[in-house]
């Protein structure tokens, strides 16, 4: 689809476009082994390596820590997102999850946690993951029964993590537990004792990712990721920041999805016509590219919304974006399946491989109907002037 004159319409600076071109070098080197790397819940190796040769990776860390800009830039980590989906779901995760496991630290950490591992996560050395989800407790992460609490000079980190993003391939770990009457986020290495990683029945669309459990890890007061219970709102932070992001995996893997229904339309006759010039095809193509279109101007202001103020004042466009984007994902990969008919159903084809990576989008980081919840108490508070309205 013609996205980048959608993209220079809206005037993004020449720095996104040259960086949306560096994340098309590093999608056509991943290309070849794409369906490989899709096939795997385990890190693949050749797309680690041809992430960690672009240096993209650097946009998740902050320039200070071995990052690329000064501050982690959610319309640049957008924008590649974007990129790399339409190529690789797990390209797309192998890079975003980089972010989204180390943020806290980048932006809560002491010094020390920073210098430690900032670095490494810029380079891939050190893989990162962030573990809240629980085997209780999905969406309502303020009922985690995980704790942490104090152990003479040091800490001990008691609990169940489970459905872990990058969990059995991580370096460390950026946990949320309970400590007394709050939270707190704690900086975990992955090879510290009592760290035990269990493996996951195979998603739909395969993910790395595995449930850890953390049996009486003792820990220096050191590790604490910012204030004690001071934990969720860096969560939120991280969330305000990459959630955004989701949704422009979500506009790539449409985009892709949409083109792939239209190269199929255009070159296949049925009743003596392209079927993209028969009614009913029309029309999803149409409304597609339409729904596609809207998705991606609301992502880019979101992002845009992300970069140029405080995180946390910016979640709810974050969660605009990553609802509208998703579920518009959902509808224009469906109906790309239909226009593709049998063949969209091909094990592997790039569309029957974009179909089942577009599921999970409506559930991981914000579920679809909690973030209407969210969404809809914004409004009403926005409007009567204040919470409780």
């Amino acid at each position: 689809m013609p996205s980048t004159g959608l993209n220079d319409a809206m005037g993004l600076p020449t720095e996104y476009v040259v960086l949306r071109e560096r994340a098309r070098g590093l999608a056509r080197a991943c290309e070849p082994f794409a369906v490989e790397a899709d096939r795997l819940s385990t890190l693949h190796a050749e797309t680690r390596a041809a992430l960690a040769a672009s240096g993209l990776a650097a946009l998740t860390v902050p320039a200070s820590h071995g990052g690329e800009r000064e501050k982690v830039d959610p319309l640049a980590v957008c924008v590649v997102r974007e990129v790399l989906m339409e190529t690789s779901a797990h390209l797309d995760e192998t890079f975003a999850m980089q972010g989204i496991g180390s943020y806290a630290i980048s932006s809560n950490g002491s010094s020390e946690q920073q210098d430690e591992w900032l670095p490494r996560v810029a380079s891939l050395e050190a893989i990162a993951a962030l573990a809240l989800t629980e085997p209780d407790t999905g969406s309502d992460l303020r009922n985690i029964t995980t704790t942490i609490a104090s152990d003479g000079d040091g800490l001990l980190l008691n609990g169940q993590k489970a459905f872990i993003s990058n969990a059995n391939a991580a370096d460390l770990f950026t946990v949320m537990a309970r400590e007394d009457d709050g939270y707190t986020l704690v900086l975990v290495p992955a090879e510290a004792d009592g760290v035990v990683v269990k493996p996951l029945a195979e998603l739909i669309a395969p993910h790395v990712i595995a449930d850890v459990d953390f049996d009486t890890v003792r820990l220096p007061a050191s590790s604490r990721v910012g204030e004690p219970k001071k934990g969720f709102e860096a969560v939120l932070s991280t969330l305000a920041v990459f959630r955004a992001s989701v949704a422009g995996a979500a506009v790539g893997l449409a985009n892709a999805a949409l083109e792939e229904a239209v190269r199929h339309a255009n070159s296949r006759e049925q009743f003596g016509r392209p079927l993209a010039r028969l009614g009913a095809v029309e029309q999803m193509l149409a409304e597609s590219w339409t729904e596609l279109e809207m998705a991606r101007l609301l992502t880019y202001r979101a992002a845009m919304l992300a970069r140029d103020n405080p995180p946390r004042q910016t979640l709810v466009h974050s969660s605009m974006a990553k609802l509208a984007a998703t579920e518009i994902a959902g509808r224009i990969v469906d109906r790309s399946v239909q226009i593709m008919g049998r063949f969209g159903l091909i094990r592997d084809s790039k569309v029957e491989r974009l179909y089942r990576a577009a599921r999970p989008m409506r559930i991981y980081e914000g579920a679809s109907e909690v973030l209407r919840g969210s969404i809809s108490k914004a409004l009403s508070e926005s409007v009567s002037g204040g919470p409780g309205a």
